[in-house]
């Protein structure tokens, strides 16, 4: 199971829909109370994910993990005859995609159900398809250029930032925060709506940045889809 967690800030500008109730795919049906264990083994077997959630009717149950039904001594029986420690952990439809991350990092889960605001279930986010859509967002997938500037945290401010991109005629379409573990230094990844960078860095030195690292459109896009390449054939394991 991959970890997503990182100490990290993402801003990002998109025209994208970002809440939980326009990410959820109808990709993995859920469990009802009289499925069996062993039927619940087979599709996170075929869906490749490590849970399901547990539904009667319209009512979210919880959430059961591929460890514990490996366990049962029955995997015949019926969910609702299984003592099962059901995982309580929904998102609701007007929760941001952000908020969506963070709960499936906080508990290391593949799939996250998604309540209304009556509590009913009205459908799941996998991670993948979650790794799908953030793929779409303008600070991966659109087209510009990359900065990585390296600062003390005290040092920071976006607006700085943004006054300097933007006297160049230039717009920020995100910025991604990274926080170096027991340091003051922060790194600010900033995509730009703008393939020549010479301007731009020119101004960051005379302002006394530190420029880590610049990639033009075509060999950060090279980057990313590499990175994604991967994370993708990891999720299909």
């Amino acid at each position: 199971m991959i970890h997503l967690q990182q100490a990290a800030k993402i801003i990002v500008s998109t025209d994208m829909p970002l809440l939980a109730k326009d990410l959820v795919t109808e990709e993995v049906p859920p469990l009802k109370t009289t499925d069996t264990g062993k039927k619940a083994l087979q599709w996170m077997d075929e869906f490749k994910v490590s849970h399901l959630p547990v539904v009667e009717g319209v009512k979210f149950l919880g959430l059961v993990a591929e460890p514990d039904l490996l366990d049962l001594n029955s995997p015949e029986e019926k969910i609702s005859h299984c003592d099962l420690n059901m995982l309580n952990s929904p998102v609701y439809e007007h929760q941001h995609i952000f908020e969506v991350v963070k709960t499936i990092s906080d508990l290391n889960i593949s799939i996250i159900p998604v309540l209304n605001e009556k509590e009913n279930y009205i459908g799941s986010i996998t991670l993948r398809h979650l790794m799908h859509i953030i793929a779409e967002l303008s600070l991966v997938s659109g087209p510009g250029s990359t900065i990585v500037l390296e600062m003390n945290t005290n040092d920071y401010s976006l607006s700085e930032i943004s006054q300097i991109i933007e006297g160049n005629d230039a717009r920020i379409l995100g910025t991604y925060l990274t926080s170096h573990p027991n340091s003051t230094k922060i790194e600010v990844t900033v995509k730009v709506n703008k393939s020549d960078l010479g301007a731009i860095l020119q101004t960051f030195n005379r302002y006394d940045y530190t420029v880590s690292a610049s990639y033009d459109q075509g060999d950060y896009g090279d980057i990313l889809k590499d990175r994604y390449d991967s994370l993708m054939n990891y999720l299909n394991i």
